[in-house]
């Protein structure tokens, strides 16, 4: 019977053990990436929504601030209708021509 040695000096066994060694420390990295990313897209979701309920109070703000100019009577306030008018003709007058 002939005598068969392996070329390297480790067991199949101590490398399988090593390699599903590295394979748990590699998945173990891999769970932690994951939950942080899901960390992550959380926390940018919420802020998205803060940064849509700020511009929806500032959207109400606004159409507050139109809705009284809209309402407001000029003439209580002071101002009168204009006397004159005058009409810009239709060629244009630029200093680039």
């Amino acid at each position: 019977m002939r005598n068969l040695r392996l070329p390297f000096s480790f067991s199949i066994v101590s490398l399988l053990s090593g390699a599903v060694g590295v394979l748990a420390v590699s998945y173990i990295g891999l769970i932690a990436v994951v939950m942080s990313y899901a960390a992550l897209t959380v926390e940018f979701s919420q802020s998205v929504k803060n940064d849509e309920a700020a511009v929806a109070v500032l959207e109400g703000q606004y159409l507050t601030s139109v809705s009284n100019i809209q309402d407001l009577d000029y003439r209580t306030v002071g101002y009168a209708a204009p006397i004159a008018q005058i009409f810009v003709p239709a060629t244009s007058m630029t200093a680039l021509r």
